[in-house]
């Protein structure tokens, strides 16, 4: 399966799902959900995960732009 990100403009980035998150030590969480919201703002409570506070804060950020290599 490809893996598709979407850009919320103001939001998070929602990535299809289910997702396998890793932490800094290695422990894995699996997220199984159709769409999985990761935080963009870094004001979220339960990152890296999404938990609204984007609309809180009136976070604003433009389109996202992806390296390509």
């Amino acid at each position: 399966m490809e893996l598709i990100v979407n850009t919320r403009r103001d939001g998070p980035n929602l990535v299809r799902g289910p997702l396998k998150l890793a932490d800094a030590s290695g422990k894995e969480t699996l997220v199984d959900k159709p769409w999985v919201a990761l935080c963009r703002c870094g004001q979220s409570g339960n990152k890296p995960l999404c938990d609204g506070s984007h609309v809180k804060i009136v976070f604003k950020a433009a389109e996202a732009k992806f390296y390509t290599p």
